[in-house]
């Protein structure tokens, strides 16, 4: 009696290893989506501050000098309003993007299509004002799609 109990204790714990395991691949595959350079992905861009005392930044676009097609903003710790935003281009064109939305914290922008299809991105101005003082800055995360 004594050996059946323990091949059943045995086999629980196996088995609930294997759940925790699959669970952890699982979460690591979601978390590294945003990494992916396969066309089609979400691509992180770079990531700034937003403080409350701030209202324009720009974000430099370094690493491998893709070609991208969309954009969009995520944003944590604090909601941020973007008034404005300009991507600049590698062939020194500006684009004007339509911005004007609040993003809640936590929360995410609407997907930015780029005008010409896949360009080459040199940098991103924001002006921006932000809410929640008691959330402390707002980080923003820029991610591009190929």
């Amino acid at each position: 009696m004594k050996k059946a109990s323990l091949k059943i204790i045995l086999a629980m714990l196996l088995f609930t290893s294997s759940v925790v395991l699959q669970a952890q691949n699982h979460n690591n595959h979601n978390n590294n989506n945003h990494n992916n350079n396969n066309a089609g992905s979400w691509r992180i861009l770079g990531t700034m501050q937003a403080t409350h005392n701030g209202d324009h930044d720009a974000l430099e676009i370094t690493g491998p000098h893709d070609s991208y097609r969309k954009l969009k903003i995520k944003v944590r710790n604090s909601p941020v309003n973007i008034q404005r935003m300009v991507v600049r281009y590698e062939d020194g064109k500006p684009e004007e993007i339509n911005t004007r939305n609040e993003i809640p914290k936590d929360g995410e922008s609407r997907v930015i299509d780029l005008q010409g299809g896949k360009r080459r991105l040199k940098a991103i101005d924001f002006w921006y004002d932000t809410k929640g003082f008691l959330n402390g800055k707002a980080e923003l995360t820029i991610l591009g799609m190929k």
